[in-house]
């Protein structure tokens, strides 16, 4: 039976900020930064390379956070609060790991090289100097509560669990889902995952009007609200980019984890225009325009809305559903919160295991939020695991 302290199940963003976190505490326990931490920190990592994920992120740029992030910016905000108000920024943690990071006009952070590689090699190696052993290809098939511990796949003994084994959305650089069948098998309930931040598939309200064929490639900026029998369950403002199927776009993908067959997608392509303020302009116009709308929209998109005999202001779609995980850049759902402390992340049924990153019920929207709670909550979760004071 191998011994460690800590191990960590999942070596992506928040599984390698739980590792650095724990194994800091563990040498500062020890009587200094560079001791040999009292405990062994272990991470296992299903994928043959640790981080796989964060090197696609923000299309190779990495976009590690938002200076901005409340706890509004999440679902289950007020579980989310403690971390982000202990954590702060993530400046100083990508400080403290050799990693400059600069800021651009919406507050999102982003790596000084520009390069998702250097925030991967930064972490990378933070978890190499903080005395913890990666171990890939080794996936985890069961969690057993044991006499001192937890017992990991039959073989590997720990006193502490950290569950960092990430969601379920891009499949292809790791995340399977597996993490929520651990959190089952422990007596954790799970809200059922689904895609977020990925694009809506719609159709057209009329069989006999296909609006997308003529509206494939362009951009607006609008407004766009979900709804369901007539009750909004979620609205966004920004651009959204017609696709063959459906709608893309930073709105639309805000709006995604609500997306269900039988939504509608309702789009406002004139959000800087009251309703009374369009009514009187195109009072003004109707003797020479009749009804056009290309004085106001692109052509294409002016000519969609009156094919449809539609309203500028509730341009309206038929959700289909979404593209999937396959599409999606986080996961909506995951481990209940309510079974979970925020102020450490640990386990309120099961003593010893912790939870951080998309294996909770937590995500947020585009901008760099969700890798800014995977370093949050990752960190804090490390920090408790190792028995560190939560203010250290």
């Amino acid at each position: 039976m191998q011994v460690f302290d800590i191990v960590i199940v999942g070596a992506g963003a928040s599984g390698l900020a739980a590792g650095i976190a724990a194994g800091r505490a563990l040498a500062k326990a020890a009587g200094g930064w560079h001791a040999t931490p009292t405990g062994r920190v272990l991470l296992l990592e299903r994928m043959p390379r640790a981080g796989k994920k964060i090197l696609v992120t923000g299309n190779g740029r990495c976009n590690l956070g938002n200076r901005r992030a409340i706890e509004h910016d999440y679902h289950n905000k007020k579980f989310a609060a403690p971390a982000l108000e202990m954590f702060g920024g993530c400046e100083a943690f990508f400080d403290s790991l050799g990693l400059a990071v600069h800021e651009d006009g919406e507050g999102r952070l982003y790596p000084r090289p520009n390069m998702a590689a250097s925030v991967l090699n930064a972490l990378r190696s933070g978890t190499q100097r903080a005395g913890c052993e990666i171990r890939c290809d080794c996936p985890v098939t069961s969690i057993e509560p044991g006499p001192d511990g937890f017992i990991i796949n039959k073989g590997i003994a720990a006193r502490r669990v950290i569950l960092a084994a990430g969601g379920c959305a891009a499949p292809a650089q790791g995340s399977d889902g597996s993490g929520f069948a651990l959190l089952r098998s422990l007596g954790h309930r799970v809200v059922e995952p689904r895609p977020a931040l990925v694009q809506i598939k719609v159709k057209s309200l009329s069989a006999k009007t296909p609006l997308l064929p003529m509206l494939k490639g362009l951009r607006v900026q609008a407004g766009i609200r979900l709804t369901r029998d007539g009750q909004v369950l979620r609205g966004a403002a920004g651009e959204v980019l017609f696709t063959q199927d459906g709608l893309s776009g930073i709105a639309a993908m805000e709006v995604s984890r609500e997306a269900a067959p039988g939504c509608l997608a309702v789009l406002d392509l004139l959000p800087d225009y009251t309703e009374e303020q369009l009514t009187a302009l195109l009072s003004r116009w109707q003797g020479l325009a009749a009804g056009d709308l290309s004085g106001l929209l692109p052509g294409r998109v002016a000519q969609a809305v009156a094919k449809s005999a539609g309203d500028p202001k509730r341009f309206t779609f038929e959700v289909t559903g979404t593209r999937g995980f396959e599409s999606a850049q986080v996961t909506a759902g995951g481990a209940d919160v309510r079974a979970f402390d925020p102020h450490t992340m640990e386990s309120r049924l099961v003593p010893g295991l912790y939870a951080c990153g998309e294996a909770l019920d937590v995500d947020g929207g585009c901008g760099g939020f969700n890798l800014h709670w995977a370093w949050v909550s990752g960190g804090l979760a490390g920090r408790c695991a190792a028995g560190a004071p939560i203010a250290s």
